[in-house]
C-alpha cells in the first residue's frame, strides 16, 4: 500500500461548523442574533465545491456526466432528509392541531419537489398566514442549493461544450465558467438590492437573490490557479481576516435590517476570504486553529444531520415542554442525539452505497464511486505531499497500524515501483473501497444554507502533459469521516483493469458501515432513554389533558347587555383554570381552518377589490343612522358584531364595514410585509373618505391593530404617533365626539403554535402585553382630547390579566389577534351597550 496523505481542507470544515452551530443557537437562543446568516456562508462553500467538482470531471474527460453528478448528489441528500421528513410529518398528526399537521405535508411536499423557498417566501406575504415556525422551514436553503445544482451543471456544460475539447479542458473551461459564474452574481446581486426594499420576505428566500452567493463560490472554484500561487502567509492571512468577518456577521447583521441587500455581503465576504485564503499552503491549516481543531472539524462532518435535525426538535419541544432552561438543555441534548444517530447510522452508510453500478470495459460491474475528486489544493498541483517533520506519525504510517516512537513501519514498496515501471495507469488502478485515511476535501452542504454537494468523478490525473499520473490521491467528499475510502481512477490514455466485483463492493461496503449502523442505532437508544430520563427529572411524569368536557351554554340569545357581560367574563375567568379543553364551536381546528374567510365582511378588507356600499352594508338602507366600522383587519374581526347589531336595531341603524387587512387606517403609510398592501393603502383610504362623503356617517368606530410601526419613509412610530395619525385621518369622518376608537384583544397565544392534542388549554394562556396597554392608554388619551370615545377590549377576552383561547364553548381567536366569527357575535349586546352608555347608540 502506497502512504497517502490526507487533502482534507480541514478549514472549510470548521468553517461549516461555525457556521451551523451559529444558525442553531440562532433558532434554539435567540443567541447570536445575526446567526442565520451561516446561511449565507454554506451557500459560498457548497457554489465552491460543486464547481470545483464540474471542473475536475470536465479536465479530466472534456465534458460531464450529468447522471452520474446526479445519482451521487440524491445517495448524498435523500436519505438523511426523506428520514427527517418521515419523522417530522408523523410527529406532527400526533402533536400538532389538525390544520397545522396538514400544512406540515405541504411543507414536506414542497421540499421534496425543491420549492420550499417559494412556497414560504409567497406564504411570508400572506397576511393571515399563522406565524407558528413549520418545522421543515430550514428546508428552504436546501432547495436553493438543489436549484443551483440541478441548473449549474447543465449551464456549465452548455457553455463548455461551445468551446473546442482541448481548450475547454484546460484554462479555457475555467475563465469561461468564471465569466458565467461573474454573470450570475452580478444579476442576482441586482435583483436582491432591487427586491429587498419592496418585498422582504420574497428577497429573503428567493433562489433569484440567493443563487449569486453559490455563484461567488463558483467564481473562487475557477479561480484555483491563481489562488494557487498566493504566498501562504498572505493566504493565511486572508483567511484569519474572513473569519473575523464572518464571526462579526453573527452579532453585527440585525434581524430586523433589509436582508439579502445589501447585509448578506458581510458573511459571503468573510466565507469567500477563508476559502481563497486556504487554497494554498497546506490543507490541514493548522495555523487557523479556530477551523481546523478536530472538535470544529467533526461538528463540520455531522453539519448536515445537524441542520435537518435542529428546527424540527425546537419547534415539537416548543409544544410539549414548558419554557426555561431545562427545556433548552433538554432540546439541545435531543438534537445531538438525532445527529449522531442519523449521521453514522443513514448519512455516511448510504452515501457510500456501493449502488448503482456501472459497467466496466470487460463487462464486470462495479459500483459508482460515491466520493469522486477533485483538483488538490496544493500549490504544486501534481507534486504530492510530504509528510512534516514535525508531525506526530511517521511517514508510512497507515491506520489501524501501531507505531512507536523511533519506529519505521514497514512499507511494501513492490507495489509503488510496479506502478513507476508500468506508467500511471497501474499506479491508479485498484479497489474502489481500498482502506485509507480521511478523503479529501468536502463538498459543501448547506445546513441552514446549503445542502450537501456531491463529489467529483474520481482521482483526477494531471492532463497537462499525455500521460501524466494523477496529481494527487485526494478525494473531495461531502461529508468524509475518518476511515473514508480514496476513490481512485486511471488515467484516460490507459483504462485501468478491474480487481474488484461488484460483490467484493457490498461485502467491503457491509464491513466498513455495519459497525457503524450499529454504534448510530445504540447511541439512539441511550439517547432517546437519557432525553426522557431528564424530562422526568425536571419535569416529572407527564399529565396527560383530561377528555373533552361540556362547556356551559354560550350567551348568543342573551339581550340583557349586563347579564352578557358578566356570563361572558365568568366564562373566561372559568377558562384560565382549566385543565381540558371543552368541546367548542366550531372546534379549534375548524376556526384555524377558516380562518377569516368565515368572516361575512372578508371581501370589504382584501386589496384585490375595491369595496362597495351595497356589499359591505348591513341592516336597512333607510335607516335614520349609519355607522361606519374602518380599519385594519381588527376592525374586520369585529365585523360579525356590528352586522348583527344591525339587523337587531329594528331598522334605525345601516352599518357599512370597509378597510384593508395590514392597512393601519392612519394619515402615515405604514409598512406591511405585504407589497400589495403597501402599495394599495393610501388608495383605500381614500375610497372610504369617498364612501363617507357619499352616505354621510352618524359615527364612526375606527379599530388598528395595536402594535408599534414603521412608517415606509423609515420612521418608527410609537403609541402616542400612532393614536394622533389615526384621529387625523378619521376626525373629519364624523361629527365631533361621534369617533369611537375600539381596541382590538390583547396580543395572545397564538393558537396555531399553542393549541395540541398533547397539551391543556393552559398552554395558551397569555398576559396583556406592555405594547397593547401603551397603546390603549394613547388611545383614551386622544379621545379625551377630541371629545371622543374609547372602549377596551379587556374585559370581554382577559380576566385578571389573563386571556384565555376560549370562552365557554366559543374559540376567542383563530391566531394571535383576530377574535373569531362566533365569538364577535357574542359581543354584539356588549358593544351595544358600550355605545350607549356613552350616549352615542
Amino acid at each position: 500500500m502506497i502512504a497517502r496523505v490526507s487533502r482534507v481542507r480541514r478549514d472549510l470544515q470548521g468553517l461549516r461548523a461555525i457556521a451551523v452551530l451559529a444558525v442553531v443557537g440562532t433558532h434554539l437562543t435567540g443567541w447570536p442574533r445575526g446567526g442565520f446568516v451561516g446561511v449565507d456562508v454554506f451557500f459560498v462553500l457548497s457554489g465552491f465545491l460543486v464547481t470545483g467538482i464540474l471542473l475536475s470531471e470536465l479536465r479530466v474527460a472534456g465534458t460531464i456526466r450529468l447522471s452520474t453528478f446526479f445519482v451521487r448528489r440524491l445517495k448524498r441528500l435523500l436519505p438523511a432528509a426523506l428520514l427527517v421528513m418521515a419523522v417530522v410529518v408523523t410527529a406532527g398528526f400526533a402533536l400538532f392541531s389538525a390544520v397545522r399537521a396538514e400544512r406540515t405535508v405541504g411543507d414536506a411536499l414542497a421540499a421534496v419537489g425543491l420549492v420550499s423557498n417559494w412556497r414560504f417566501g409567497l406564504e411570508g406575504r400572506d397576511y393571515f398566514a399563522t406565524g407558528d415556525v413549520s418545522p421543515l422551514q430550514h428546508f428552504w436553503s436546501l432547495s436553493v442549493e438543489e436549484q443551483f445544482s440541478v441548473a449549474w451543471p447543465v449551464m456549465v456544460l452548455g457553455a463548455a461544450m461551445l468551446l473546442p475539447r482541448t481548450i475547454r479542458r484546460g484554462r479555457g473551461g475555467r475563465v469561461t465558467v468564471a465569466v458565467l459564474a461573474l454573470a450570475v452574481t452580478a444579476l442576482s446581486g441586482a435583483a436582491a438590492v432591487l427586491l429587498t426594499p419592496v418585498d422582504a420576505s420574497m428577497a429573503y428566500f428567493s433562489t433569484t437573490t440567493r443563487v449569486g452567493e453559490l455563484a461567488v463560490g463558483a467564481m473562487l472554484a475557477a479561480s484555483r490557479g491563481p489562488l494557487r500561487r498566493l504566498h501562504p502567509a498572505v493566504g493565511g492571512a486572508m483567511a484569519w481576516v474572513g473569519l473575523g468577518v464572518v464571526v462579526a456577521a453573527f452579532f453585527v447583521v440585525d434581524p430586523a435590517e433589509s436582508f439579502p441587500a445589501p447585509w448578506a455581503a458581510l458573511p459571503v465576504a468573510g466565507a469567500a476570504l477563508v476559502i481563497a485564503g486556504g487554497v494554498a499552503g497546506d490543507p490541514r491549516h493548522r495555523h487557523l486553529f479556530p477551523l481546523s481543531n478536530p472538535v470544529a472539524v467533526a461538528v463540520g462532518d455531522v453539519s448536515y444531520s445537524l441542520y435537518l435535525w435542529h428546527l424540527p426538535v425546537i419547534v415539537f419541544a416548543g409544544v410539549v415542554l414548558p419554557p426555561g432552561p431545562a427545556a433548552l438543555a433538554i432540546t439541545a441534548l435531543g438534537i445531538a442525539v438525532l445527529t449522531v444517530a442519523t449521521y453514522l447510522g443513514v448519512e455516511q452508510p448510504l452515501h457510500r452505497l456501493p449502488w448503482p453500478l456501472t459497467t466496466r470495459q470487460d463487462g464486470r460491474p462495479v459500483a459508482v464511486p460515491p466520493a469522486p475528486s477533485t483538483p488538490a489544493d496544493s500549490p504544486a498541483g501534481a507534486v504530492p505531499a510530504r509528510a512534516s517533520a514535525f508531525a506526530s506519525r511517521p511517514p508510512g504510517w497507515v491506520p489501524g497500524q501501531r507505531y512507536y516512537p523511533g519506529s519505521r513501519p514497514t512499507v511494501p514498496v513492490t507495489a509503488g515501483r510496479a506502478s513507476a515501471a508500468a506508467g500511471p495507469a497501474s499506479a491508479a488502478a485498484g479497489r474502489a473501497y481500498a482502506p485509507a485515511g480521511r478523503a479529501s476535501a468536502t463538498t459543501g452542504h448547506a445546513p441552514a444554507a446549503a445542502s450537501p454537494t456531491l463529489a467529483a468523478p474520481a482521482t483526477v490525473p494531471d492532463t497537462r502533459r499525455p500521460g501524466a499520473a494523477p496529481a494527487h490521491p485526494s478525494a473531495e467528499t461531502p461529508a468524509p469521516d475518518a476511515s473514508a475510502p480514496a476513490i481512485t481512477a486511471a488515467s484516460p490514455a490507459a483504462p485501468a483493469t478491474p480487481t474488484a466485483t461488484a460483490t467484493e463492493d457490498w461485502a467491503t461496503w457491509r464491513e466498513r458501515f455495519a459497525p457503524r449502523a450499529a454504534m448510530g442505532l445504540t447511541s439512539l437508544v441511550i439517547g432517546a432513554g437519557a432525553t426522557v430520563l431528564a424530562v422526568l427529572l425536571a419535569y416529572g411524569a407527564p399529565a396527560l389533558p383530561g377528555m373533552p368536557t361540556a362547556a356551559p351554554a354560550s350567551t348568543e340569545a342573551a339581550v340583557d347587555a349586563d347579564d352578557a357581560l358578566a356570563t361572558l367574563q365568568g366564562q373566561i375567568a372559568a377558562a384560565t383554570t382549566a385543565d381540558a379543553w371543552p368541546t367548542l364551536h366550531p372546534s379549534l381546528d375548524q376556526a384555524l381552518r377558516d380562518s377569516s374567510s368565515a368572516n361575512p365582511a372578508h371581501d370589504c378588507f382584501t386589496p384585490e377589490r375595491t369595496p362597495d356600499a351595497d356589499s359591505c352594508s348591513w341592516g336597512d338602507p333607510g335607516a335614520a343612522h349609519h355607522l361606519y366600522l374602518v380599519g385594519d383587519s381588527s376592525a374586520m374581526a369585529y365585523a360579525p358584531a356590528f352586522a348583527r347589531l344591525a339587523a337587531e336595531s329594528g331598522g334605525a341603524w345601516r352599518v357599512t364595514t370597509v378597510g384593508m387587512y395590514g392597512c393601519r387606517f392612519t394619515d402615515v403609510l405604514i409598512e406591511s410585509r405585504d407589497p400589495a398592501v403597501t402599495a394599495g393603502c393610501d388608495a383605500r383610504k381614500r375610497d372610504v373618505s369617498a364612501l363617507v362623503s357619499a352616505a354621510p356617517a352618524d359615527l364612526v368606530v375606527v379599530s388598528n391593530a395595536f402594535t408599534l410601526a414603521r412608517s415606509v419613509d423609515g420612521r418608527d412610530l410609537g403609541a402616542g404617533d400612532l393614536a394622533s395619525a389615526t384621529a387625523r385621518l378619521v376626525s373629519a369622518w364624523a361629527p365631533p365626539g361621534r369617533i369611537v376608537y375600539l381596541a382590538p384583544p390583547p396580543h395572545g397565544a397564538d393558537l396555531g403554535r399553542c393549541f395540541s392534542p398533547v397539551t391543556g388549554p393552559s398552554a395558551c394562556l397569555s398576559a396583556v402585553d406592555d405594547v397593547w396597554t401603551q397603546m390603549q392608554t394613547a388611545a383614551e388619551a386622544q379621545a379625551a382630547t377630541t371629545g371622543d370615545a374609547a372602549i377596551s377590549a379587556l374585559p370581554f377576552t382577559c380576566w385578571q390579566g389573563i386571556c384565555p383561547a376560549f370562552a365557554g364553548d366559543t374559540p376567542v381567536r383563530y391566531d394571535d389577534t383576530h377574535v373569531t366569527p362566533a365569538f364577535a357575535e357574542r359581543l354584539t349586546p356588549i358593544l351595544r351597550a358600550a355605545l350607549a352608555d356613552r350616549g352615542l347608540y
